[in-house]
């Protein structure tokens, strides 16, 4: 079968649309991929087996993405591309990655009527409402996620087939969108076997840490992410655990904020910031720690999706401590991986930290636990059986 992905971004780098068509690749199938370029990418190339074709656009199109849903420019412009792409390279299923491109989508397809299977990233309509951008002028007054969200069900029950990232979020739009529940399947966002197979270590940034009582935090630094709650319960533990050190390797363009409040408590001296490091050195920080932390505020984004830190938390056999953001809380009890805090309670994030300082056994019982389960049940290859038996059933 020939699939045509769409992507409304440059590529590489995409993880899960690469590890997506790759997987399909190796199933027998054909994978074309649409997405954009700014002239600075070559129009065509194979990558990994995936025919990339790329179209040209521009900084005003790429501005005027968030207004997808709110002028009709955006749309119109990439629906265009989309008929070429689909002509060009006589595609059979369209493989949409997200909402920003699926109005073009639809509209593109409309000539043709092939089947859509839509894959959502994110619940993009309730992320969005968190966005700096969004919450002041002119975002604030122009780009409404209720009309993002009014799409989102539009979209959901016009497609095929529909992706989510985890069951939880196919059980939300199965009663949010009124779709039967075998049109939507979840294929999350875990580790290759590679990640932990052949990782590399870093012996640098282990003997930075020898001496430190870790907790390692790696990804997005957005406030969302809860980080403000580990360095204030940083703060409280400090006389405690004299050793602790809170590893923060990511960004975002809320660090700021996050080292101001380091400043004001005065504890430079416990908190790394190691700002944005290659994936590979990932093992080498984990490897370094002593608990790995996902402190996710509560809201219907968060419940409703993983953050995939903690799989590669887990594959190293370390041991979790995170909120309980639904989706992540029901994947550490199921795995038995770690221990939950209520999102943004500092006290009880703390006395959290206080179980696992004070009881080794435990935290090596929790990190073999999850990495069988990662072993088991949770690489990439067992969860991307989904999506491969969803292609082979529509190519029978």
């Amino acid at each position: 079968m020939i699939i045509g992905m769409l992507l409304d971004a440059v590529y590489p780098p995409d993880p899960r649309v690469e590890n997506e068509a790759v997987s399909l690749i190796e199933a027998g199938h054909e994978v074309f991929l649409f997405c954009l370029h700014y002239g600075d990418q070559p129009e065509e190339e194979r990558i990994k087996g995936i025919y990339v074709k790329r179209y040209k656009s521009s900084r005003l199109e790429f501005k005027l993405s968030a207004l997808a849903y709110t002028v009709p420019f955006y749309k119109i412009s990439l629906s265009k591309k989309i008929e070429n792409f689909i002509e060009n390279h006589k595609i059979e299923v369209l493989h949409v990655h997200d909402m920003q491109i699926a109005g073009a989508a639809f509209k593109a397809n409309q000539p043709y009527g092939l089947p859509i299977h839509l894959d959502l990233h994110e619940n993009r309509p309730e992320i969005m409402k968190f966005y700096p951008h969004l919450n002041k002028f002119p975002g604030k007054y122009i780009i409404q996620p209720s009309i993002w969200k009014k799409f989102e069900k539009q979209y959901v029950q016009q497609a095929t087939n529909v992706i989510t990232v985890t069951e939880e979020a196919k059980n939300e739009l199965v009663l949010r969108c009124s779709v039967f529940e075998k049109k939507i399947i979840s294929v999350p966002n875990t580790v290759h076997k590679n990640f932990y197979e052949n990782a590399k270590f870093d012996i640098g940034i282990e003997n930075k840490f020898k001496d430190d009582f870790v907790l390692l935090y790696l990804g997005d630094t957005g406030l969302r992410r809860g980080l403000l709650t580990a360095i204030e319960s940083v703060a409280h533990l400090k006389n405690e655990i004299p050793n602790i050190k809170l590893v923060i390797v990511g960004t975002s363009t809320e660090d700021s904020i996050l080292k101001q409040k380091i400043s004001e408590l005065g504890i430079e001296n416990f908190v790394s910031f190691e700002g944005w490091q290659n994936v590979e050195l990932f093992p080498s920080y984990i490897k370094a720690s002593n608990i790995c932390i996902s402190p996710l505020h509560r809201n219907k984004h968060h419940d409703t999706t993983y953050a995939n830190k903690i799989f590669q938390y887990m594959s190293f056999a370390k041991v979790v401590l995170a909120s309980n953001a639904t989706s992540q809380e029901n994947i550490i009890h199921k795995s038995n991986a770690g221990l939950i805090h209520k999102a943004e309670d500092v006290n009880d994030f703390s006395d959290k930290v206080r179980m696992l300082y004070a009881d080794e056994e435990m935290c090596a019982s929790f990190g073999e636990n999850g990495q069988k389960f990662i072993q088991n049940e949770f690489t990439w290859e067992h969860t991307s059986k989904n999506l491969i038996n969803l292609y082979n059933n529509l190519d029978s």
